[in-house]
C-alpha cells in the first residue's frame, strides 16, 4: 500500500528555517519524479519544488533561493529544506510522487510564518 508521510511543519518567526520530511512507502522511490506543494487559504494549490529520479531540480520562483528539495533513496525520503521563511509562505504543504500518469499525494502538513 503506497503512502507519503510529511513531517516537520510548525509555526516559525519571519527569517526563520523548518525542514520538510517526506517519506515514501510501497513504491519504488527512485524511479519517481518528488514534489512538494503548498495551498493557502483560498488559493490554488501551487508547485513549490521537484525533483526528478535523476536528481534535476526545479523551483518556483518565489522560492528560489531561500528553498532547497533534495532526496535520499536509501531512505525513501525527500526534504524541502526552507530557509529565510516569509509570510506568504504560510501554506498546507504536501509532498507527491509522480510517474507518468500516475501521481500520489500526502496528508499534508501545516507551515505558518508570523510576522
Amino acid at each position: 500500500q503506497m503512502q507519503l508521510v510529511e513531517s516537520g511543519g510548525g509555526l516559525v518567526q519571519a527569517g526563520g528555517s523548518l525542514r520538510l520530511s517526506c517519506a515514501a512507502s510501497g513504491i519504488i522511490f527512485s524511479i519517481y519524479a518528488m514534489g512538494w506543494y503548498r495551498q493557502a487559504p483560498g488559493k490554488q494549490r501551487e508547485l513549490v519544488a521537484v525533483i526528478r529520479s535523476g536528481g534535476m531540480t526545479n523551483y518556483e520562483d518565489s522560492v528560489k533561493g531561500r528553498f532547497t528539495i533534495s532526496r535520499d533513496n536509501a531512505k525513501n525520503t525527500v526534504y524541502l529544506q526552507m530557509n529565510s521563511l516569509k509570510p506568504e509562505d504560510t501554506a498546507v504543504y504536501y509532498c507527491s510522487a509522480s510517474l507518468g500518469p500516475t501521481h500520489y499525494w500526502g496528508q499534508g502538513t501545516q507551515v505558518t510564518v508570523s510576522s
